[in-house]
């Protein structure tokens, strides 16, 4: 293990790999590494300053277009992690996720590079689910309720007591903070158009939607 990490670092596994601040400083404690938790808040200062100047130069003004469209792309990244968990295996864990109002990327478990056949299969699931106009709901409840009613969640000892809880019909049942959209036709159409290895044991989509 290193000895300290930068500022920078700390906001590549938080931003990268979804590791919570929280967790990522009990893990330094417990292993006698110095954070630079001032270098991460201006990390993530800037990285926010840049994403928001990217889309008003795209969209102009407020970017209501972009933020409409990381909405459509966050629910099909449920509906898509439900779709590499019932083609691959429940295995299948996000690892991470970076939405963006263009794209998807994906970050999830799983030992091997995955087919042609199995990302054709993967999509026309999703699309499927997509077409079928499943009703996106929203509910509350006590985190271990969330659990127990089969919603997936990860790092289980960071999320509040009380959490919102996405469903996607019956496909796709996620703790989540959202945004979402109200239905599933509304994201138009998922296309997978890159695969990759992100670490080990770890694979990387990139995603669209059309």
């Amino acid at each position: 293990f290193k000895k300290s990490l930068k500022g920078q670092e700390i906001f590549d596994l938080y931003q990268t790999y979804g590791f919570p601040l929280e967790l990522i400083k009990e893990i330094a404690e417990e292993k006698k590494i110095e954070l630079d938790e001032k270098g991460f808040f201006e990390a993530q200062e800037k990285h926010q300053k840049v994403s928001r100047a990217g889309r008003e130069k795209k969209f102009g003004g407020l970017g209501k277009e972009a933020d409409y469209n990381m909405t459509k792309l966050h629910t099909a990244t449920h509906l898509l992690h439900a779709g590499l968990r019932r083609i691959l295996g429940n295995h299948v864990q996000q690892m991470g996720s970076d939405i963006t109002s263009e794209r998807l990327r994906f970050d999830f478990s799983h030992p091997v590079k995955i087919t042609a056949e199995e990302i054709r299969q993967v999509e026309d699931l999703v699309n499927q689910k997509i077409k079928e106009d499943l009703k996106v709901v929203k509910e509350e409840m006590a985190y271990h309720e969330a659990l127990k009613s089969g919603a997936l969640a990860f790092f289980k000892e960071k999320y509040p007591e009380e959490v919102s809880v996405y469903s996607v019909g019956s496909f796709s049942r996620e703790v989540c903070a959202g945004p979402h959209v109200k239905k599933s036709s509304e994201i138009g159409k998922l296309k997978i158009i890159k695969e990759e290895s992100s670490s080990a044991g770890v694979r990387r989509i990139k995603a669209i939607i059309q």
